[in-house]
């Protein structure tokens, strides 16, 4: 059997990157996707892509800083696939500026298309997580640890997201139900796009990297992910599990 056959999973931001990677692994190891993504055409072909590998999917295009429509995330997998076992956080926007030019609105975009989607789901889904012994995954960053410039904005909501991920596995571990976070570092988009506009923060990040290559969305992010829902990690919550290489050896 393969690792999550017969599970229900929402991965929000699947449409591209990490996310999209993370499904995929999914649909592999046998589990139904909802891709949840405000990219419609991206999510479109990220569907039917899992369909092709012979999984069910379905995706749902959502403009998370919308908090009114939130909970009609978890009624959309409900309603077409049953259950939810598995709710994964992965999306997050963010402005790179400077701490002291951050503007209120750079924050707020940060926490709005991370933090509070990642609460609101959360809250949302935990009532189906305690009826099928499910997990939570949420997506934070080593960039908080070793506090790269430029990241003020992104760290502080990653944070927030990892703080209340914490409070989470101490309140919902008695209920069964499982809640641990994944920091990354993988050739998504977004790194791509770092790449070019601070070569010099990137080629420092990858020096740090003891694997000597950036990580794969798919294979080495979405792997440790299936691991994380799946029952050879029963005894494993509250944890933050670096996914980077050894970029970040303490925290």
């Amino acid at each position: 059997m393969k690792q999550l056959e017969g599970k229900v999973a929402i991965v929000t931001g699947g449409a591209r990157g990490v996310a999209k990677g993370v499904a995929t692994a999914f649909v592999k190891a046998g589990a139904k996707v909802l891709i949840v993504d405000r990219e419609a055409e991206l999510g479109r072909e990220t569907e039917a892509e899992l369909k092709a590998l012979g999984g069910e999917a379905a995706f749902m295009q959502v403009d998370l800083s919308d908090r009114a429509v939130l909970p009609t995330i978890v009624a959309t997998a409900l309603e077409g696939f049953g259950k939810l076992d598995i709710l994964v956080n992965a999306a997050q926007a963010s402005r790179q500026l400077p701490l002291a030019e951050t503007p209120d609105e750079a924050m707020d975009l940060a926490f709005d298309t991370g933090f509070w989607p990642t609460f609101v789901l959360m809250r949302m889904a935990y009532p189906h997580l305690v009826a099928s012994k499910g997990c939570v995954i949420n997506f934070a960053t080593g960039a908080a640890f070793d506090a790269i410039p430029m990241q003020a904005s992104y760290v502080a909501a990653k944070e927030a997201i990892r703080a209340i991920s914490r409070v989470a596995a101490s309140e919902w571990g008695p209920e069964g139900v499982r809640v641990n976070i994944i920091c990354p570092f993988a050739n998504s988009p977004g790194v791509q796009a770092w790449k070019e506009w601070a070569p010099d923060d990137y080629a420092t990040q990858i020096d740090k990297v003891s694997l000597r290559r950036i990580g794969d969305c798919e294979k080495d992010i979405g792997s440790a992910a299936v691991f994380l829902a799946s029952e050879a990690a029963a005894y494993i919550t509250g944890h933050t599990l670096m996914v980077d290489g050894g970029q970040t050896k303490a925290f």
